[in-house]
């Protein structure tokens, strides 16, 4: 299957951008695909062959699962390539656009589910991305 292309532009400045996606204490808060589910941890070492973790977690504590990868590449600002634990490869690119930003992410999908649903899924948690971010100052 070829990867996926899900986007959203911004309307903040990358460096503002790039902090809300990168930092532990900003993924928490919006690291989720709808209201009953949330993130409860994150940890991110943020350099090539460095991992990161993040918990999703359904509210009502009935489920839950972590989301783990290894950095292939990460260009200040600008570019963040990493490989799931499952050997998927995800590029996230920041794209500066105006007085905003593009973020642009390519995944290859998994095998499980269809391919609309998983675009739906990381598009809905990169449309809470963009709520959290342009409500930050």
């Amino acid at each position: 299957m070829p990867p996926i292309t899900i986007n959203t532009r911004i309307a903040k400045p990358v460096q503002l951008v790039w902090n809300c996606w990168t930092k532990p204490e900003h993924i928490m808060k919006w690291n989720a695909a709808s209201d009953d589910w949330h993130c409860p941890q994150a940890e991110n070492d943020l350099r090539v062959g460095g991992a990161f973790s993040s918990t999703m977690a359904a509210r009502d504590g009935s489920f839950s699962f972590d989301f783990r990868g290894v950095y292939t590449a990460v260009e200040l600002l600008k570019r963040i390539a990493y490989t799931l634990e499952d050997g998927r490869n995800v590029e996230v690119l920041f794209i500066p656009d105006g007085n905003g930003t593009t973020v642009k992410q390519t995944f290859d999908p998994e095998k499980e589910n269809p391919e609309e649903m998983q675009r739906g899924g990381w598009q809905a948690i990169l449309d809470r991305f963009k709520a959290y971010a342009e409500a930050q100052n």
